[in-house]
This record gives structure tokens, sequence and C-alpha cells, in this order.
């Protein structure tokens, strides 16, 4: 069994476990600790650390990251401090953690997974993970080849971030009920539809585990739209993934 450990870096919460990577699957139960506010450099490695040294780990460690993320510097932070920008992540966790460590942008990591191990396996084409939560997050693939960074909870949608209007915490935010949350993700869907013809959408994070709640509500479309399979867990596996790669 090939264990690494992979570390899911949110706007609300980091979670992190150990990863059998020839299964897909978390080997022990996540363990979750809130996202420091504010969620400066420094005060986010110490969380990581929390969390890492919970399990008594040695070894690699994958890390997600809620922006843009190139060659282990992190060039957004949308839902994180911006002293985010422009820093050397990669080298502020290595040295915190005394590890080897990798970041990538955290719907990648998730749709690395998904792609890999669950919902879209084996599909060719062009597929769409979208992450919901605290933002949306994407991971775009085209025929198993993921083009990173492609932050499209950003786009335009009624003037503001489309994330502003559809991610799950602007379903909390405003109190939606489920068919109305569901008529804002159809339009943010519609979007997406339009500019890249997805013959698959997989819908991830923390919403995920309420699929059934939502994706009977959303319209059809040429694109097959389904949930998850590795739900939640996605990003951590994808994080692991990208640690054991790089060795």
């Amino acid at each position: 069994m090939t264990t690494v450990f992979g570390v899911d870096i949110g706007g609300s919460g980091i979670k992190g476990a150990p990863v059998d990577l020839e299964r897909g699957e978390l080997t022990e139960e996540r363990y979750k600790v809130l996202t420091p506010h504010p969620a400066s450099p420094e005060a986010v490695a110490d969380a990581v650390c929390e969390v890492v040294r919970h399990f008594g780990h040695q070894g690699p460690v994958g890390l997600t990251f809620p922006g843009v993320v190139v060659d282990g510097r992190t060039r957004t932070a949308a839902n994180v401090a911006k002293d985010w920008i422009g820093r050397d992540a990669q080298g502020l966790f290595r040295q915190t953690l005394g590890l080897p460590a990798t970041v990538l942008n955290d719907a990648d990591a998730a749709g690395l997974a998904e792609i890999t191990y669950g919902a879209g396996r084996d599909q060719d084409g062009v597929v769409l993970v979208l992450t919901f939560g605290t933002g949306i997050g994407s991971g775009l693939f085209v025929d198993g080849v993921l083009v990173p960074n492609t932050e499209l909870g950003h786009l335009e949608l009624r003037g503001k971030d489309a994330e502003r209007r559809a991610s799950s915490a602007a379903k909390e935010r405003h109190e939606l009920s489920w068919s109305e949350w569901a008529v804002r993700v159809d339009e943010y869907l519609d979007l997406v539809d339009r500019l890249f013809a997805p013959r698959l959408i997989v819908i991830g994070g923390g919403v995920s585990r309420k699929h059934d709640k939502f994706l009977p509500l959303l319209k059809e479309r040429e694109a097959r739209v389904v949930p998850a399979r590795l739900r939640n867990d996605a990003g951590i596996v994808g994080a692991a993934m990208a640690a054991a790669k790089s060795g």
C-alpha cells in the first residue's frame, strides 16, 4: 500500500488525512481544524502543522490552496489573506513542516482525484469538475489531461464573481432554499456550458454529500451532471497524488 498525506486548505476549514493511492481512499478518518482568521500564510502554515502532527506523519505532504498556484507560488487569494499573493507557499510549508511539500490549486486537486478514481474516470473529451463551497473552484480536463488554475468561479455573472451568487456559501448567506439555489447553479452551469461545452460536469465540494437535494432540480443539458464520487475527500486525495508525483 502506497500511503501519502494530503491536506485540503479551504476558506473555512483545513482538513487532512493519510491516503492510500492504490485505492484513492483515506486510510484514517480525516482531521479538521478551522481556517484561522485572518488566514495569513504563517497562521495557515501553523494550522497545517497541527493537522499533519495529529497523525504523526513523516514523509511527503501534498497541499491544496484556494487560488492560482504556479511552481509552488500562490498568485491569487480569493478567500484567504492577500499576503498569500506572490508567496513561495511551497517553501513556507516545507520550512514549517520540515517535510517535503507540494502545493496545487484546490479544485485541480479534487479534479485529479475524480478523474483518476471517481466520477470522471475513463471519460474522454472535456470534463469540468466544480467544487461548491466558500467559493466555486474548477478543474478543467481534456481527454484526462488537466488545464491548471482555471478559477472559473471568478467568471462574471450578473456583474459580479459567479461564486458570489452560486457558491454554497452564497446559499447560506442569502438563506436560499434548495430550489432557489438550483436556479443560480443552473445559470452558472449555462455560462460554463457555453464557454467550454463539456461532456461531463462533476459537482464536488462539501455540498456534494447533499447532491440529492439539488441535482434533480437542475435542468436537462447536453453535459451529464453528476456528483463527485469522492465527495469532499477529493481534495485530500488529489493533494496526496501531487505529493507522490513530486517524489
